[in-house]
């Protein structure tokens, strides 16, 4: 299965709360933390509600 490499690149300070909660359920609470996931549906659908403060690589 494909991979993605996602970082966090915007601080979820005066975030709404969904938001920061799928920061969480993507593996990133920190800036300029990274993390490796499978390219599922799911996880394309949460990182498309908080794009503005990632950024992905293949």
């Amino acid at each position: 299965m494909a991979k993605l490499k996602v970082t966090q690149t915007g601080s979820p300070i005066r975030r709404t709360k969904d938001q920061r909660a799928t920061l969480v359920g993507l593996g990133l609470n920190k800036m300029h933390r990274t993390v490796e996931l499978d390219d599922t549906p799911e996880v394309r659908g949460m990182i498309r509600k908080v794009h503005h403060m990632v950024s992905v690589e293949d």
